[in-house]
Protein backbone atom coordinates (compact mmCIF):
# COMPACT_ATOMS: atom_id res chain seq x y z
CA UNK A 1 0.00 0.00 0.00
CA UNK A 2 1.95 3.10 -0.83
CA UNK A 3 2.13 6.22 0.86
CA UNK A 4 1.92 10.01 0.19
CA UNK A 5 1.96 13.16 2.06
CA UNK A 6 -1.05 15.05 1.73
CA UNK A 7 -1.99 18.46 4.58
CA UNK A 8 -4.52 18.18 6.54
CA UNK A 9 -6.13 20.74 8.70
CA UNK A 10 -6.67 19.28 11.60
CA UNK A 11 -8.60 21.00 15.07
CA UNK A 12 -5.64 21.12 18.02
CA UNK A 13 -7.98 19.38 20.51
CA UNK A 14 -8.43 16.55 17.84
CA UNK A 15 -4.74 16.80 17.39
CA UNK A 16 -3.96 16.35 21.05
CA UNK A 17 -6.11 13.47 21.53
CA UNK A 18 -4.37 11.39 18.57
CA UNK A 19 -1.01 11.95 19.85
CA UNK A 20 -2.38 10.45 23.38
CA UNK A 21 -3.55 7.38 21.66
CA UNK A 22 -0.31 7.34 19.49
CA UNK A 23 1.92 7.42 22.18
CA UNK A 24 -0.17 4.66 24.30
CA UNK A 25 -0.22 2.35 21.11
CA UNK A 26 3.63 2.55 20.87
CA UNK A 27 2.64 4.81 17.04
CA UNK A 28 2.94 8.22 15.63
CA UNK A 29 0.26 10.46 14.72
CA UNK A 30 0.29 9.41 10.68
CA UNK A 31 0.20 5.65 11.21
CA UNK A 32 -2.81 6.31 13.76
CA UNK A 33 -4.67 8.62 11.27
CA UNK A 34 -3.85 6.33 8.25
CA UNK A 35 -5.51 3.49 10.62
CA UNK A 36 -8.33 5.26 11.67
CA UNK A 37 -9.49 6.62 8.17
CA UNK A 38 -8.38 2.62 6.85
CA UNK A 39 -11.42 1.45 9.38
CA UNK A 40 -13.61 3.36 8.33
CA UNK A 41 -13.70 3.11 4.61
CA UNK A 42 -12.96 -0.57 5.30
CA UNK A 43 -9.47 -0.91 3.92
CA UNK A 44 -7.25 -2.91 6.02
CA UNK A 45 -3.22 -1.95 6.27
CA UNK A 46 -0.25 -3.98 6.14
CA UNK A 47 -0.07 -2.87 9.56
CA UNK A 48 -3.50 -3.99 10.45
CA UNK A 49 -3.30 -7.42 8.30
CA UNK A 50 0.15 -8.09 10.39
CA UNK A 51 -1.70 -7.89 13.03
CA UNK A 52 -4.60 -10.07 12.33
CA UNK A 53 -2.09 -12.64 11.76
CA UNK A 54 0.08 -11.70 15.08
CA UNK A 55 -3.36 -11.99 17.14
CA UNK A 56 -4.77 -15.23 15.80
CA UNK A 57 -0.46 -16.37 16.59
CA UNK A 58 -0.83 -15.21 20.28
CA UNK A 59 -4.20 -17.31 20.47
CA UNK A 60 -2.84 -20.42 19.59
CA UNK A 61 0.77 -20.44 21.01
CA UNK A 62 -0.48 -18.33 24.25
CA UNK A 63 -2.97 -21.01 24.74
CA UNK A 64 -0.28 -24.05 24.79
CA UNK A 65 1.31 -22.34 27.78
CA UNK A 66 5.03 -22.12 28.54
CA UNK A 67 5.41 -19.49 26.22
CA UNK A 68 5.99 -16.31 26.49
CA UNK A 69 4.63 -13.49 23.73
CA UNK A 70 5.17 -10.03 22.77
CA UNK A 71 4.00 -7.87 20.43
CA UNK A 72 3.59 -3.64 19.81
CA UNK A 73 0.54 -2.42 17.51
CA UNK A 74 1.67 -1.39 14.65
CA UNK A 75 5.28 -3.29 14.75
CA UNK A 76 5.66 -5.63 12.00
CA UNK A 77 7.78 -8.60 14.53
CA UNK A 78 6.31 -10.69 17.06
CA UNK A 79 8.79 -12.85 19.61
CA UNK A 80 8.07 -15.75 21.18
CA UNK A 81 10.30 -17.04 23.96
CA UNK A 82 10.43 -20.81 25.34
CA UNK A 83 12.42 -22.49 27.83
CA UNK A 84 14.94 -25.37 27.20
CA UNK A 85 14.89 -28.22 29.38
CA UNK A 86 18.64 -28.47 29.26
CA UNK A 87 20.72 -27.97 32.30
CA UNK A 88 20.80 -24.28 33.33
CA UNK A 89 17.76 -23.89 31.19
CA UNK A 90 18.53 -21.28 28.43
CA UNK A 91 15.72 -20.27 26.54
CA UNK A 92 15.47 -20.13 22.76
CA UNK A 93 13.18 -16.86 20.94
CA UNK A 94 11.52 -17.25 17.75
CA UNK A 95 11.06 -13.57 16.42
CA UNK A 96 8.90 -13.77 13.21
CA UNK A 97 8.96 -10.90 11.21
CA UNK A 98 5.77 -9.93 8.81
CA UNK A 99 6.85 -7.91 5.56
CA UNK A 100 4.99 -4.81 4.98
CA UNK A 101 4.82 -5.65 1.19
CA UNK A 102 4.91 -9.10 0.71
CA UNK A 103 5.96 -10.65 -3.20
CA UNK A 104 7.68 -14.19 -3.40
CA UNK A 105 8.25 -14.17 0.48
CA UNK A 106 5.87 -13.02 3.06
CA UNK A 107 8.17 -12.82 5.98
CA UNK A 108 10.68 -14.50 8.04
CA UNK A 109 11.39 -16.68 10.99
CA UNK A 110 14.83 -15.80 13.22
CA UNK A 111 15.22 -18.32 15.86
CA UNK A 112 17.56 -16.51 17.96
CA UNK A 113 19.60 -18.87 20.78
CA UNK A 114 22.37 -17.19 23.68
CA UNK A 115 24.38 -19.95 25.06
CA UNK A 116 28.20 -19.96 25.56
CA UNK A 117 27.53 -23.75 26.00
CA UNK A 118 29.78 -25.71 23.13
CA UNK A 119 27.95 -28.83 23.64
CA UNK A 120 24.63 -27.00 22.99
CA UNK A 121 26.08 -25.35 20.08
CA UNK A 122 26.77 -28.18 18.28
CA UNK A 123 23.66 -29.98 19.14
CA UNK A 124 21.26 -27.15 18.10
CA UNK A 125 23.12 -26.38 14.49
CA UNK A 126 22.47 -30.91 14.14
CA UNK A 127 19.07 -30.50 14.68
CA UNK A 128 19.00 -26.99 12.37
CA UNK A 129 20.65 -29.18 9.58
CA UNK A 130 18.40 -32.25 9.63
CA UNK A 131 15.52 -30.31 9.34
CA UNK A 132 16.35 -28.44 6.15
CA UNK A 133 17.28 -31.54 5.10
CA UNK A 134 13.58 -32.64 5.65
CA UNK A 135 12.24 -29.63 4.57
CA UNK A 136 14.50 -29.86 1.01
CA UNK A 137 13.01 -33.71 1.11
CA UNK A 138 9.27 -32.80 1.98
CA UNK A 139 8.31 -29.07 1.03
CA UNK A 140 10.59 -27.21 -1.04
CA UNK A 141 9.09 -28.74 -4.44
CA UNK A 142 5.86 -26.94 -3.69
CA UNK A 143 7.61 -23.56 -3.69
CA UNK A 144 8.42 -21.03 -6.01
CA UNK A 145 12.40 -21.38 -6.62
CA UNK A 146 14.79 -19.84 -3.54
CA UNK A 147 11.15 -18.83 -1.90
CA UNK A 148 12.55 -20.73 1.19
CA UNK A 149 16.03 -19.61 2.11
CA UNK A 150 17.91 -20.72 5.26
CA UNK A 151 20.54 -19.11 6.95
CA UNK A 152 22.84 -19.83 10.25
CA UNK A 153 24.47 -16.94 11.57
CA UNK A 154 25.90 -15.84 15.30
CA UNK A 155 23.58 -17.47 17.53
CA UNK A 156 20.23 -17.88 14.95
CA UNK A 157 19.20 -19.82 12.20
CA UNK A 158 16.83 -18.20 9.96
CA UNK A 159 14.02 -18.79 7.73
CA UNK A 160 11.70 -17.71 5.21
CA UNK A 161 8.01 -17.54 4.97
CA UNK A 162 6.19 -18.10 1.81
CA UNK A 163 3.22 -19.59 0.47
CA UNK A 164 3.31 -22.28 -1.90
CA UNK A 165 2.74 -22.13 -5.18
CA UNK A 166 -0.65 -21.06 -6.81
CA UNK A 167 -1.87 -20.86 -3.26
CA UNK A 168 -3.68 -17.87 -1.78
CA UNK A 169 -3.86 -17.77 2.04
CA UNK A 170 -6.01 -15.86 4.17
CA UNK A 171 -4.52 -14.02 7.39
CA UNK A 172 -6.35 -16.94 9.33
CA UNK A 173 -4.60 -19.63 7.08
CA UNK A 174 -1.25 -17.94 7.57
CA UNK A 175 -1.10 -17.12 11.26
CA UNK A 176 -2.22 -20.80 11.42
CA UNK A 177 -0.07 -22.02 9.77
CA UNK A 178 3.05 -20.52 11.50
CA UNK A 179 1.55 -21.15 15.39
CA UNK A 180 1.79 -25.36 13.92
CA UNK A 181 5.23 -24.77 12.07
CA UNK A 182 6.67 -23.04 15.62
CA UNK A 183 5.29 -25.30 17.55
CA UNK A 184 6.16 -28.18 15.93
CA UNK A 185 9.59 -27.02 15.38
CA UNK A 186 10.22 -26.47 18.96
CA UNK A 187 8.56 -29.48 20.52
CA UNK A 188 10.91 -31.26 18.01
CA UNK A 189 13.95 -29.44 18.85
CA UNK A 190 13.29 -30.13 22.60
CA UNK A 191 12.23 -33.91 22.32
CA UNK A 192 15.91 -33.95 20.36
CA UNK A 193 17.66 -32.32 23.17
CA UNK A 194 16.17 -34.21 25.17
CA UNK A 195 17.66 -37.67 23.53
CA UNK A 196 13.97 -38.72 22.81
CA UNK A 197 14.63 -39.68 19.39
CA UNK A 198 16.73 -42.63 18.83
CA UNK A 199 17.73 -42.19 15.32
CA UNK A 200 16.91 -39.41 12.40
CA UNK A 201 14.39 -41.84 11.03
CA UNK A 202 12.10 -41.57 14.38
CA UNK A 203 12.55 -37.37 13.72
CA UNK A 204 12.00 -38.25 9.84
CA UNK A 205 8.49 -39.91 11.32
CA UNK A 206 7.69 -37.18 13.34
CA UNK A 207 7.91 -34.45 10.75
CA UNK A 208 6.07 -37.02 8.36
CA UNK A 209 3.35 -36.45 10.87
CA UNK A 210 3.44 -32.99 11.20
CA UNK A 211 3.13 -32.87 7.49
CA UNK A 212 0.40 -35.14 7.42
CA UNK A 213 -1.95 -34.24 9.97
CA UNK A 214 -3.46 -31.64 7.33
CA UNK A 215 -1.32 -28.33 8.08
CA UNK A 216 -0.81 -26.01 5.18
CA UNK A 217 2.30 -25.38 4.09
CA UNK A 218 4.71 -22.24 5.00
Amino acid sequence: MKKNMYSLMLAEEVVHEIDKIAAEKNTNRSNLINQILAEYVSLTTPEKRVQNIFDIIENYIGNMGGYMLYSQPNDMTMSIKSPLQYHYRPTIRYEVEMYRTPHQTIGQLKIIFRTQSAELLIELTRFFKIWMQLENIYIRKFFTKDAIVYGMENGRFLRTFAVPNDSDYTEEQIGNAISQYIATFDEMLKNYLAGKYASTEEIEQRYLAYLNSGVQLI
